[in-house]
């Protein structure tokens, strides 16, 4: 028997006559008569040409066949309540958006934009998920993300977010800080790095000097951490502009002399070129992208 949606009532009532071995009990419960919910049976028993019921002076047992479609029907009409009620709450429950990027980035960049994000969006919960490795778009997975990248990532739609810079800073309180005039001076120091694709070699060319870079005495997987060296006084780090400015506006970090160095890659927003966002995500996405275009790509306090 195809279900379609005629013979969902129908089951609705065997159901509720097979769970209380009466007619005028089921009657009650769905807000029927007892000649419905007997005429809904007969239909089931006539559609599958099987008795359901044994009917006698005292009311209705259930036959073997009855026994097994009330199972079966117990465990559908049961599965069914459960989606509708899961679906209701969903609806209660406010949306949450899920984004994945970088450490560094929802460190020092993100969050501090996010007071901006509430105060428009109070009934939007937010996940930030930070990885060192490209997430998964896949069902269950983030619904959006901020890469660094070239722009193109096979199966996703991407926007551009800001381009990114790189020069070199360091603690204030690390030695030969104060004397530094040259790009040339940073040879002395001891040198941080992270693993970006460009570093150092790039930087001291960039300046001029050919001849070839001091060794990085530090390195990290992680900008943060290199951040977090450099802070600690263990030498000079050649950072992403984007991620200083907690860091200089503390004066932890000052800038050191040499030039701005453009980075071949910048920042995107990312999600599955095959389905569309959800609602709460799509807002968030343009949020961002207006953010961006009115304070600018460098975190800004909340006015």
């Amino acid at each position: 028997m195809t279900l379609r949606s005629e013979w969902l009532s129908a089951l609705a009532a065997f159901e509720s006559a097979a769970r209380h071995q009466n007619f005028a009990h089921a009657a009650e419960d769905l807000h029927l008569t007892a000649s419905a919910v007997s005429h809904h049976v007969r239909k089931l028993e006539s559609r599958l040409g099987v008795a359901l019921f044994q009917r006698h002076a005292r009311g209705v047992s259930l036959t073997a066949e009855g026994r097994q479609l009330a199972d079966a029907a117990s465990n559908a009409l049961a599965d069914l309540d459960g989606t509708v009620d899961a679906l209701r709450a969903s609806r209660r429950t406010p949306p949450r958006v899920r984004i994945t990027t970088l450490h560094s980035l929802s460190f020092t960049w993100l969050t501090p934009r996010l007071p901006r994000f509430a105060a428009l969006h109070p009934d939007i919960g937010l996940s930030i998920e930070t990885d060192a490795g490209l997430a998964r778009f896949d069902d269950g997975g983030p619904d959006l993300g901020i890469r660094h990248g070239p722009g193109h990532w096979n199966g996703l739609s991407a926007h551009p977010l800001m381009d990114e810079q790189l020069y070199p800073v360091a603690s204030p309180r690390l030695a030969g800080v104060a004397t530094l005039r040259t790009p040339s001076d940073l040879r002395a120091l001891p040198l941080i790095a992270d693993l970006a694709r460009q570093g150092w070699p790039d930087w001291f060319r960039a300046a001029g000097l050919h001849e070839p870079a001091p060794e990085e005495r530090y390195r990290f997987s992680d900008s943060t951490g290199a951040l977090q060296a450099a802070v600690e006084g263990l030498g000079a780090v050649l950072a992403r502009g984007r991620l200083l400015a907690p860091f200089l506006r503390d004066g932890q970090l000052v800038r050191l002399p040499g030039p701005t160095l453009a980075a071949r890659w910048g920042y995107h927003v990312v999600y599955p070129a095959h389905r569309r966002l959800r609602p709460a995500a799509q807002s968030f996405v343009d949020w961002l992208l207006a953010d961006v275009a009115t304070h600018g790509p460098d975190p800004l306090p909340l006015e």
